[in-house]
């Protein structure tokens, strides 16, 4: 009796963070935990990193890349690296 009582006490201890909890992300892993499926790595940036990748995809689609040795130069000029 007393380990169903601490079970269902540790339901009610879980229900209450749910309930008062504001990130979007803690409730789709938990939905995904009790769901049994995989967490996608997506739902667990944060919002601004979400939009950092959206706003990159958008840029390269736009053609508006910087080649990989241009950054590495600025890179080593920048961190003093040669």
């Amino acid at each position: 009796m007393r380990v169903n009582m601490n079970l269902q006490s540790k339901k009610l201890e879980l229900v209450q963070l749910i309930l008062n909890t504001e990130k979007p992300t803690i409730l789709a892993r938990v939905e995904a935990v009790l769901k049994g499926k995989a967490v996608d790595w997506w739902d667990k940036l944060s919002p601004e990193e979400k939009e950092a990748i959206e706003k990159g995809l958008s840029e390269a689609e736009k053609g508006e890349l910087i080649p990989h040795e241009e950054v590495m130069k600025e890179a080593r000029a920048k961190y003093k690296l040669d």
